[in-house]
């Protein structure tokens, strides 16, 4: 069995920096939306996505992908959102098994709320403390991991 490349100071540094940083901001954003507006990040997230969508409107199995997340963990927040007023769904024309995920107006109102407030948050936790240099370099960084994980999980 070959020897694992153990991480370097340096490669250490960088992955406990990262792993910190995620958890931490996730808490922070996840409690934040919570109070102000009653929704997950998961459910923002579903919000934000449909509303960038032609008519407000994606597939389900679409909205799994953009999100990164399980078919059954999708269904969930979006039934949440759904009871909620948020989000409906309907049946694909084309396709028996395929449905869409609607953004309804009262979705979109929601977003408009809730957007600022997070928005405020990720600036003042993320954007506001790296330089544009770091900025730039952090997502190239994640962007070139993230193509490689999409790559390995189609293949």
């Amino acid at each position: 069995m070959e020897e694992p490349r153990w991480l370097d100071q340096d490669e250490m540094a960088a992955w406990r920096g990262f792993v910190a940083a995620s958890n931490l901001l996730g808490r922070r954003l996840e409690r934040q939306l919570k109070e102000d507006s009653g929704l997950s990040h998961t459910q923002y997230e579903v919000l934000v996505h449909l509303s960038g969508a032609p008519g407000g409107s994606l597939r389900m199995t679409e909205l799994a992908e953009k999100l990164i997340t399980s078919k059954s963990g999708l269904t969930y927040q979006v039934t949440q959102l759904e009871k909620a007023g948020l989000v409906s769904r309907r049946s694909c024309p084309s396709d028996v098994r395929g449905v869409f995920a609607d953004l309804t107006e009262a979705g979109r109102e929601a977003l408009r709320q809730a957007a600022p407030g997070h928005v405020a948050l990720v600036r003042e936790l993320l954007v506001d403390v790296l330089t544009r240099e770091q900025l730039t370099a952090l997502a190239e960084g994640l962007g070139e991991v993230s193509a490689r994980l999409r790559a390995d999980e189609r293949s």
